[in-house]
């Protein structure tokens, strides 16, 4: 039986409301963003974007030193790395003029090739700067959904393509529809569906395997 992700994105809509992501007040933020995050919690990201708020545009951040982008990042952890990887975004990026709109008119799943060909953009880095910055429909199959769906009694792919390609068979092509049930997810994950479950009035009681663990 195929899960019926649409209405389970209809229920988290109804249980929290729209989430309106990604939280940045621009697109190179939010892309910026995206790489900062990995391997981090989203408080230690906040911190370094602060810090990186004089120089939040591609023209500025590419003039800066490595050693001050570092400096500048590291609460977000692995930040010499991510040094490195914000540098080849920055150098992918210029290619189209720093210009989203540029790179949104590319078609999207050759646009996720050439993020997928850059240094240090993972999967779900790509999904995640695709569906918030370039307007593309792909579902970003991260830990919290693998969690999520393996609670529901999904028999979850262990590969993360085998995960996305799953639920985007199962949804409408709609952006809003990606956006929206990526970022409920994440807040559903965060305040209830934690690594040990808070299920007394979870929107998934009635259905979901650990509630009913943990409730018996």
């Amino acid at each position: 039986m195929i899960p019926n992700h649409l209405k389970r994105y209809h229920i988290l809509m109804s249980y929290y409301g729209p989430q309106h992501w990604w939280p940045a007040e621009s697109t190179f933020e939010m892309l910026i963003g995206a790489i900062l995050t990995q391997n981090t919690a989203w408080k230690n990201v906040d911190l370094a974007l602060k810090k990186l708020k004089p120089y939040l545009s591609p023209e500025k951040m590419e003039k800066l030193p490595p050693e001050k982008l570092a400096e500048c990042i590291r609460s977000s952890g692995f930040y010499r790395l991510k040094t490195r990887r914000i540098r080849a975004f920055l150098a992918w990026y210029k290619d189209y003029d720093y210009r989203p709109e540029k790179v949104a008119a590319e078609n999207g799943y050759a646009l996720r090739k050439q993020l997928l060909a850059v240094y240090g953009i993972g999967k779900e880095t790509a999904d995640a700067m695709l569906v918030y910055a370039f307007g593309k429909p792909f579902f970003i199959a991260d830990a919290y959904a693998r969690r999520l769906f393996t609670r529901l009694g999904d028999q979850v792919p262990k590969k993360y393509e085998a995960v996305r390609k799953e639920v985007e068979r199962c949804l409408p092509d709609d952006l809003r529809v990606y956006q929206e049930y990526h970022a409920l997810i994440d807040v559903h994950a965060k305040s209830r569906c934690k690594e040990t479950p808070m299920c007394q009035g979870c929107p998934f009681a009635e259905v979901c395997q650990a509630s009913m663990y943990h409730s018996s």
